[in-house]
């Protein structure tokens, strides 16, 4: 072999080997600090605590009746006027127990750090599902996702429309439209 061949080579694993300590390196980052936020997932996470915030401070009315009372923060007005689901809560799964802001704009779902709704486990595609607002309704729609998405049970193969309370299965991920 020429001299220059084996420059070229030489230089072809060096470049290879900084690759694999890059790849090491983010997948450390990745491991030990958790996967970065887009805009619209720090937006849902600053919401939740602040609501958090608000109901631990927030002082309870004592009522001398039998009945319970119940408060709820108010949704935008649009949305609360007409009954429309204004946020997502999901029920099962490794997030239990999170609520989430539904943006007028819709929701993407699935494993990419781009998702509004970043579902990691196995069972999730990329770019698995989406929810749009549709006239003056939601709709979940799978984006040909390997293992599906269920509505109530029944996997959907078109966009489908959502009730509050419709109860949606992506994974092992289970979440829920409420007002």
């Amino acid at each position: 072999m020429s001299d220059l061949t084996l420059i070229i080579i030489r230089i072809g694993f060096l470049a290879l080997l900084w690759l694999f300590i890059f790849i090491v390196l983010y997948s450390l980052r990745s491991d030990l600090f958790g996967p970065r936020l887009t805009p619209l997932q720090r937006v849902a996470v600053q919401s939740q605590r602040t609501r958090e915030e608000a109901a631990a401070s927030a002082a309870v009315p004592v009522v001398a009746s039998d009945t319970p009372t119940t408060v709820t923060p108010r949704a935008s007005a649009s949305s609360a006027s007409a009954g429309q689901a204004s946020r997502i809560v999901i029920t099962t799964g490794p997030r239990a127990g999170t609520e989430l802001d539904l943006p007028e704009t819709g929701l993407s779902i699935g494993r990419s750090s781009g998702s509004g709704l970043q579902i990691k486990d196995d069972y999730t595609s990329t770019a698995h599902a989406k929810i749009v607002r549709w006239r003056d309704s939601w709709m979940v729609q799978d984006l040909d996702s390997t293992n599906g998405t269920f509505v109530d049970g029944r996997r959907i193969s078109e966009a489908t429309p959502l009730r509050v309370g419709s109860s949606v299965r992506i994974g092992t991920t289970t979440f829920e439209l409420r007002r």
